[in-house]
């Protein structure tokens, strides 16, 4: 789960055209990190991409959301990093196979970009989310799809695995969100700032991500 202090802080239509991604870099640096259990995974992420280029939006959001549910078993930052908020980039978590709820969203918005969804439409959502009934919450990060700037956005989560829209998850009281172009404040339409100035985690993974051949 990500800290709030820390991170304060620091449908139907053709596809969009997405980032240039080394394929070769990526099977050479997942090899080399993760040996061949961490290339498998990478090669289902590639086949995941392979047959959903041309499906419809609802199935390549379901799709994404499913693959990473089931492919990276959730542990704290600790457990699997060895240090607290770290952000990883899908190679990483894939290799690894575990990660938090800001590495099921960060596999899940670059798979889908790479899918022609425009980054526009996809934001991290950092929440507090309200544990069962009780008033306790803790920190907690989705992936929304927003068909429009200020549309209600369908949430992808790691805890509920269907596709819902935010207005029935009412167990989710929004704080910021992201992407790679704007940062936004609880609910509001219009952009607060520069991710990559505010949000240093978010400015190392993408350094990693270059590196390792998905941008």
């Amino acid at each position: 789960m990500a800290g709030a202090g820390v991170l304060l802080a620091g449908l139907l239509g053709p596809p969009a055209a997405t980032a240039i991604m080394d394929a070769s870099r990526l099977r050479q640096q997942m090899r080399s990190r993760y040996g061949e259990p961490g290339l498998a995974a990478l090669e289902a992420w590639l086949n995941l991409l392979s047959r959903l280029r041309g499906a419809d939006l609802l199935t390549r959001l379901g799709e994404v959301n499913d693959f990473f549910n089931r492919r990276i078993r959730w542990v704290d930052d600790l457990d699997a990093w060895g240090r607290e908020d770290y952000w990883a980039t899908p190679l990483e978590a894939l290799g690894n196979g575990r990660g938090d709820c800001e590495d099921y969203s960060i596999a899940k918005y670059l798979t889908l970009k790479q899918l022609g969804v425009p980054g526009e439409r996809l934001r991290m959502i950092y929440v507090r989310a309200r544990i069962g009934r009780s008033r306790i919450t803790q920190a907690h990060m989705v992936l929304g799809y927003y068909a429009a700037a200020d549309a209600e956005p369908l949430i992808l989560d790691n805890l509920v695995p269907s596709l819902t829209p935010a207005a029935r998850r009412i167990d989710l009281d929004p704080v910021f969100s992201f992407n790679s172009d704007g940062l936004w404040v609880g609910d509001a339409s219009s952009s607060r700032g520069d991710p990559l100035a505010r949000l240093s985690r978010w400015r190392g993974a993408l350094a990693r991500m270059e590196e390792q051949g998905f941008l």
